[in-house]
């Protein structure tokens, strides 16, 4: 299976040129990949530099044989009523099995600028691996207390997922919402995360404890169940760590464009469940393209 995760910036390269199809064929030089994830999409906010128009709608008609799944952190109107939307896509050719959106944490940093965050969830088949969740995100890149809270958020979405497929709902044939759900503790979690690897989210992520430190607190065990330790939570890995051990990420932003600081860095990154570690066979970074202001990373799992 090959994703490619990257933040556009509403398709909008770095020659002010507003492109979904650049976006696309970037995104397929990289390799043909079986699952897109992207971050910064929007849908009708016409005031923004180069007008980036519905984009949804214009990345499924460059996509065939794809389903698109838009997920908006921010949906807002004008005061004409006119609908203004922002956030997350996942595409993929692979048989989708459920879709999630959910909000991450907004908490209050009084006079910080910030926006709506969300992480959107795709739980598809693949052919290879079987059922996979692939988690896309872009938390905040101003407030540190807020992306804190969206890292713990995070980790409390694995972990639950986790806990479901591990001791799942009583067995439901009624063709209802109560239907049996697909519950899997394979896992890709991936996208825009504004932070470096020196940062305590980055660390968070990747932790089976601390949860309960200004997180939310761990489950009980279910009865009979292996007690719930640090050793007995399920992890996240870097899968660059996992490829390439110390060595440096190949950086992600500013690259190119400095105005966000002096140096280059890597703040986009795709995490692996533990089953999925010795399933890693590559990862990459395009540290060429200038269609957007991030570069996008592909990984490929076989």
């Amino acid at each position: 299976m090959k994703l490619v995760t990257w933040n556009t910036q509403w398709c909008c390269g770095l020659d002010g040129v507003v492109s979904p199809q650049r976006i696309v064929d970037g995104a397929r030089a990289m390799g043909d990949f079986d699952v897109l994830c992207l971050q910064e999409i929007a849908q009708g906010y016409d005031g923004m530099p180069g007008a980036p128009g519905d984009q949804p709608a214009q990345l499924q008609a460059l996509l065939p044989g794809f389903q698109l799944f838009f997920g908006a952190a921010v949906d807002e109107f004008t005061p004409d009523g006119r609908r203004q939307r922002f956030g997350n896509l996942i595409a993929t050719r692979l048989p989708v099995l459920r879709v999630e959106h959910h909000a991450l944490p907004w908490p209050a940093d009084a006079g910080v600028r910030s926006m709506p965050r969300m992480c959107s969830i795709v739980t598809l088949q693949s052919p290879s691996l079987g059922p996979v969740r692939v988690m896309t995100t872009h938390l905040e890149y101003y407030s540190a207390v807020q992306r804190m809270a969206q890292a713990h958020a995070l980790r409390a979405l694995h972990r639950d997922a986790c806990a479901q497929a591990a001791a799942p709902p009583a067995a439901d044939a009624s063709r209802s919402p109560f239907q049996d759900k697909p519950h899997t503790p394979h896992a890709v979690l991936c996208g825009d995360f504004n932070l470096g690897t020196d940062a305590p989210e980055y660390a968070l992520l990747q932790d089976a404890g601390g949860l309960e430190e200004n997180g939310p607190p761990a489950p009980a065990a279910p009865a009979g169940a292996a007690t719930n330790s640090i050793a007995n939570q399920p992890r996240l890995h870097d899968a660059w760590r996992v490829l390439h051990g110390d060595s440096p990420h190949a950086p992600t932003f500013r690259l190119f464009d400095r105005r966000y600081g002096p140096q280059p860095v890597a703040c986009d990154f795709v995490f692996v469940s533990d089953a999925l570690v010795p399933r890693l066979r590559r990862i990459e970074v395009d540290v060429h393209t200038q269609a957007s202001d991030h570069q996008p990373v592909l990984i490929e799992l076989g």
